[in-house]
């Protein structure tokens, strides 16, 4: 571990520490596999590493993600090539306005071999799922994936069938083709831990595109295991947070619901999220302990999809990004709470 940091964003001690917080050697190699997972997506995704980041804090913290962009950048190839470095079970399923939730799900059918109903289990069986086009699929389809994302479970015709560990959905939407595309329900938006939005690439990246897909792609290879990621996923849960850092989590979460541009703010559970993805994201940086940036750097990508501006504020074009950058600047960080 690195030594003990100062000034305003230092760690704090003023509380013990429990005893069974990770000890530096798995923090460290929480650190390496994280820069390892990074060097295979370069290999085939050209693009914001931060991005890789929070995909990896959404694994451990056990939630899913929503990335939003245009057609065309490399959305697929990015979740695609992250499943292919974490040795798990991939599953895609492209929806569409005719999908059912028979289809995601499963269902049983007779086999005719000994006139028994066996279970035919669908693509949400697998420990990455790629929802593509989420938005493309009715609300009744899109429900099937309510308790698959709370629960880590599906009921079939009665039947409750439990999910694979680990289980993480990462959906893609376009936000701006409007023809045959439903709004996701706010409770299903609520239920991603991250909504991702992805721009067109710079100048600089859209020309490595063009250099790295120009010769045979390089093969990625795979970093992690089903039982790594558990591990790490548990360990990230030891993450020690200071008292004060759960106030400020808890102050920053209300704010939004006071703003007044905001209709609706975030609810309890963007709190925990906060929370969650905070120690991960410390673990995931060889730490075992989480810094107020830990914090400030995860509030747009965790709230940014549950919050609800009112209608005049849509009608200034004040944007959500905008409202969480003076919720930041208006809450500050009391290292004495």
């Amino acid at each position: 571990m690195s030594a003990p940091e100062s000034g305003p964003n230092a760690p704090e001690r003023a509380h013990a520490q429990p005893a069974n917080t990770p000890p530096s050697d798995e923090a460290q190699r929480a650190l390496a596999l994280k820069q390892a997972v990074a060097s295979e997506i370069a290999k085939a995704y050209i693009g914001d590493i931060r991005t890789t980041d929070l995909l990896l804090v959404a694994l451990l913290a056990r939630g899913h993600v929503l990335l939003e962009g245009v057609p065309g950048i490399a959305k697929t190839t990015l979740i695609k090539t992250f499943a292919r470095t974490l040795g798990c079970r991939f599953s895609r399923v492209q929806f569409t306005p005719d999908l059912l939730p028979a289809d995601i799900t499963g269902t049983y059918v007779l086999d005719l071999r000994d006139s028994t109903f066996v279970l035919r289990k669908g693509p949400i069986f697998a420990n990455i799922v790629l929802a593509d086009e989420i938005n493309r699929a009715p609300a009744k389809t899109q429900s099937a994936l309510l308790e698959a994302m709370q629960e880590s479970q599906v009921t079939i015709e009665g039947q409750t069938q439990e999910l694979p560990t680990p289980f993480v959905v990462l959906a893609t939407q376009n936000p701006v083709e409007q023809e045959g595309v439903y709004l996701l329900p706010e409770a299903q938006v609520d239920r991603f831990l991250f909504k991702i939005v992805l721009g067109y690439p710079s100048y600089e990246e859209e020309r490595r595109v063009l250099t790295t897909y120009n010769v045979p792609i390089p093969e990625v290879e795979t970093v992690l295991s089903p039982d790594d990621i558990q591990q790490m996923a548990t360990a990230a849960e030891r993450v020690y947070i200071a008292p004060s850092l759960l106030d400020y989590i808890v102050r920053l979460v209300q704010h939004t619901r006071v703003h007044q541009a905001v209709l609706l703010g975030a609810s309890p559970r963007a709190s925990l999220a906060l929370m969650r993805c905070a120690k991960a994201l410390a673990f995931l940086h060889g730490r075992d302990h989480v810094l107020p940036d830990d914090v400030r750097s995860l509030m747009t990508p965790v709230l940014n999809h549950r919050i609800i501006l009112t209608p005049e504020a849509e009608l200034d074009q004040v944007s959500v990004d905008e409202v969480l950058a003076e919720c930041l600047a208006a809450v500050p960080y009391n290292r004495e709470a």
